[in-house]
């Protein structure tokens, strides 16, 4: 699932600007030290290029970091297709990744209606950043996918709505239950219980289809 038909590592970021409550992720939210250098990646990935197809660059949120592009340009070189995983709030970054040929597919979260994305989840703004990513991806003409992880108080029917709406075209939109296990904010999660279920998924994922493709994973 990780690239659509496609065999795949994935190497997770650390670090995120977002603080979304039920992040299945929470050790990478915060930076905290390095487990694997650069090289050490890269030398791993050369021992896979007979058995892997692609990479996926994961995180936390992969385009904070400054020096992405001439990263992402290095594993291009060892031949794999390469795939980004992002919250959208970097446009200009992923701009700069598609224009210059180093990423195949990207997968956006939707984590809200993008007009009015909820304090706790990101800072004031970053909902109008997502659209420009949306809109840089429609634009460049880059193969895409949206996600959007059906969490409660920030996911109902109004926000599917908005949120399809907002991504409408050819591309899909998946919608994903929440996790249980670890997340980054137990209390909050607990206060706002219980989560969306089957039933709830599949009767948005019915208002989604008026706007694009929407399957449930």
């Amino acid at each position: 699932m990780d690239y659509p038909g496609r065999l795949s590592a994935v190497v997770f970021s650390q670090g995120c600007n977002f603080r979304c409550p039920y992040c299945h992720n929470p050790d990478l939210v915060r930076p905290f030290g390095e487990l694997m250098d650069e090289a050490g990646v890269l030398a791993f990935l050369g021992t896979r290029t007979k058995y892997l197809d692609a990479v996926v660059i994961s995180g936390g949120e992969p385009t904070l970091a400054p020096d992405l592009d001439d990263y992402v340009e290095r594993i291009k070189l060892l031949g794999f297709k390469v795939k980004l995983d992002t919250n959208g709030s970097r446009p200009d970054a992923v701009r700069s990744l598609i224009e210059r040929g180093l990423v195949d597919y990207v997968a956006l979260d939707l984590k809200a209606d993008p007009a009015a994305y909820p304090r706790e989840l990101a800072e004031a703004g970053e909902g109008a950043a997502v659209l420009e990513t949306v809109s840089v991806l429609k634009s460049l003409g880059c193969p895409h996918e949206f996600r959007t992880t059906c969490a409660a108080p920030f996911v109902d029917e109004g926000s599917i709505e908005a949120i399809a709406k907002a991504a409408s075209g050819d591309s899909p939109l998946y919608l994903q239950a929440v996790k249980s296990g670890r997340v980054f904010n137990r209390a909050f999660m607990e206060s706002h219980g219980p989560q969306p279920g089957p039933r709830e998924l599949a009767a948005w994922q019915k208002i989604a289809r008026r706007w694009l493709p929407c399957r449930i994973r």
